[in-house]
């Protein structure tokens, strides 16, 4: 799985899994921006890893998202690769979801990952090259309780990487999507342990999957192994949610 020299823009890598991923292609010899609000998070993994540039910004700033993707591909002088790993919850039960809540985690989880997903298609087309990776989630294809607002924006997400993959795919655009089940971070920690163990009981392999269990799989949809996966979504979930 060769991705040396590959230039990658990870959106959300100052969370667990954005770690991950910058850690995975870091090891790859990949030339990576990372960006994310935490800037001492952000600062954190450029210390921590090769070939990292950090950028902080703010997705929900829908108006800014078509400079920032220029400033990215001139600072990589170019990049081929785009993974949209970025998403907030605000969970509560449907009756008491608020309209502003529901409105704030589809901007920022599903038309968010659209804008860049455009934004970044225009530079691919210019030399017929591309890939992206949209991070979605078990929930997108289950429901969960007192998830609709986030259920809702990450079943978006699959619908249109698929369209996105149909438009593009003659381009030699590839747009596929990788949906986590419960996965080991900082907020899984922090789960009332009863309700982790009712969790876990329902996951066949019956332990919690990890940041790099994520990583490997979107590093392979990243590589020319995966050329002919496209309008794809891989699920990592230890058996818990079998499409």
């Amino acid at each position: 799985m060769n991705l040396k020299n590959k230039k990658i823009l990870i959106t959300g890598a100052s969370g667990g899994i954005g770690n991950a991923l910058v850690k995975k292609f870091s090891n790859l010899d990949s030339k990576i921006v990372a960006t994310g609000t935490n800037e001492q998070k952000l600062e954190k993994l450029k210390k921590n890893f090769e070939n990292i540039h950090i950028e902080k910004f703010r997705l929900d700033e829908h108006s800014k998202i078509e400079e920032f993707i220029d400033k990215v591909d001139k600072k990589l002088e170019g990049f081929d690769i785009l993974v949209n790993n970025a998403g907030i919850n605000l969970d509560n039960l449907s009756i008491r979801l608020t309209e502003e809540n529901w409105k704030r985690v589809l901007d920022i989880n599903l038309t968010s990952t659209f804008l860049m997903c455009k934004f970044a298609i225009k530079k691919f087309l210019k030399k017929r090259y591309g890939k992206i990776i949209n991070i979605t989630s078990i929930v997108g294809h289950t429901g969960n309780l007192g998830q609709a607002n986030y259920s809702a924006s990450k079943a978006g997400i699959v619908a249109f990487s698929k369209s996105l993959a149909i438009e593009y795919a003659k381009k030699n655009i590839n747009i596929n999507c990788v949906s986590p089940g419960f996965i080991k971070t900082d907020m899984t920690d922090n789960i009332n342990e009863e309700f982790k163990k009712n969790l876990i009981s329902k996951i066949p392999s019956g332990n919690l999957g990890t940041g790099e269990d994520v990583s490997n799989c979107v590093a392979f949809l990243a590589s020319d192994m995966a050329n002919y996966i496209n309008g794809e979504t891989i699920h990592v979930n230890g058996g818990m949610y079998m499409a």
